[in-house]
């Protein structure tokens, strides 16, 4: 525990780069600007269990169990981060895709609290879909709206396999940072030939039980895998998704209609399926991350998750850009018990 005393202008050591976080799932983007240098003042998530797990994996994080939309920014007013994955179902191609008219669209929620904690940068996540032809109006108006609040705005696809994610992982990455900080922002370049196959990413999880096939499975999964799916709290199992998804696991040796307990037994034949804890590794979270006792929801928590590698390579861009006037910026609160 440190003690930081944001506004007195007499801290004599650089003070933790702040972040307040929304939908914040099962923690994917908070792990990942965690891992950046951020430390989070507040996570805000709707559901139950996911707040279980944050809280289970990051105690000292301060978890707000409730509604976004009754969420109260005011009281962390200059922190230097807004961050967030808001919903993707109103846009994703697996849903509707009713975008402004989905009852799930937190944009407007996201613009509110801009507007009410005035952070020094913003970070929000969605689906490709959101990119669609269809979207071009709301999506401009969002963008608008983030810029009329004194923000340059940024938006940019971003693929998890550029940053050491071995799946298809698209995600459009909105960066907002405010006018008076100095420095521009830039994505994060792509990382070259980094990127493990699927077979070099899970082997050891495979045979963690004395399965005999687990080295020739691994050197037949020799490519990045699709997008891990995660559904939704009223549609979706614990599997990889439709069949479409499911014949490309099946051009790498995973059976993709369910998700395993364990790994493959000793004398196992024929196409193993995945545990939860290879879907997590595929999106990057280390193996100490739990998600609790329930396969269903666990799968969900995983497959939606914001991969944390990519999180924390769009964090350490951020950091750079604020990190001008990280001792000179001013902040209305002062967080006594930040932990770094």
């Amino acid at each position: 525990m440190i003690s930081v005393e944001l506004c007195s202008g007499k801290a004599e050591i650089p003070r933790p780069l702040t972040c307040v976080e929304i939908c914040a799932g099962a923690g994917g983007q908070a792990l990942g600007l965690a891992m950046a240098g951020f430390v989070h003042v507040a996570l805000v998530e709707y559901e139950e269990d996911y707040c279980k797990v944050l809280k289970q994996n990051r105690p000292e994080w301060n978890v707000i169990c409730a509604d976004v939309r009754a969420f109260d920014g005011r009281p962390y007013h200059g922190v230097d981060l807004l961050a967030g994955g808001v919903p993707c179902p109103p846009f994703s191609v697996a849903g509707k895709q009713l975008g402004q008219a989905d009852e799930r669209d937190l944009f407007p929620e996201a613009i509110r609290l801009i507007r009410e904690i005035q952070p020094r940068a913003v970070m929000l996540e969605n689906v490709r879909g959101f990119l669609d032809h269809g979207f071009d109006e709301y999506r401009s108006h969002i963008l608008k709206s983030i810029q009329n609040l004194g923000y340059t705005t940024h938006i940019k696809l971003l693929n998890a396999s550029d940053y050491g994610v071995p799946q298809l992982r698209p995600r459009v990455v909105i960066i907002g940072i405010r006018k008076d900080q100095r420095k521009f922002f830039f994505y994060p370049d792509a990382k070259q030939n980094t990127t493990p196959t699927v077979g070099d990413m899970l082997y050891d999880l495979m045979a963690q039980n004395g399965w005999e096939g687990a080295k020739q499975w691994a050197c037949n999964a020799n490519r990045i895998a699709p997008t891990l799916v995660g559904g939704s709290k009223k549609h979706g199992g614990p599997d990889l998704g439709p069949t479409r998804a499911r014949n490309a696991w099946a051009e790498l040796g995973v059976d993709g209609r369910g998700i395993a307990n364990e790994a493959p037994s000793p004398g196992f034949e024929g196409a193993p399926r995945l545990t939860s804890r290879m879907m997590a590794r595929l999106q990057g979270f280390p193996d100490t991350w739990t998600f609790g006792e329930r396969k269903t929801v666990a799968c969900r928590m995983i497959g939606n998750a914001f991969p944390p590698p990519v999180a924390q390579a769009v964090g350490e861009k951020i950091k750079e850009c604020l990190e001008y006037e990280h001792l000179d910026s001013k902040c209305e609160i002062s967080f006594s018990q930040a932990v770094v």
